[in-house]
């Protein structure tokens, strides 16, 4: 499983998401997460600039969350 997390440097909700979502994993469940800053990006802040963090499990379904971790949907995506 492969998380993609939109964030920036100094955000501390995204901090704050990253590290909800990493208390998630287990040794039966592990998963990777990329954090890609959108401030690296033009592209990226123009679609993420007021939503980060914003949290996806595959960049071609909607995402997951945004500002806060939803706890459910993320256990939901691990139990697949």
């Amino acid at each position: 499983m492969h998380f993609t997390l939109y964030s920036r440097s100094y955000c501390h909700l995204c901090e704050d998401m990253l590290t909800a979502l990493n208390a998630l994993q287990t040794p039966d469940r592990p998963f990777t997460v990329e954090v890609v800053d959108v401030d690296a990006d033009a592209a990226l802040v123009a679609r993420f600039d007021e939503l980060v963090p914003v949290l996806f499990a595959s960049l071609d379904e909607p995402e997951l969350c945004h500002y806060f971790l939803d706890e459910a949907k993320v256990r939901a995506v691990l139990s697949k």
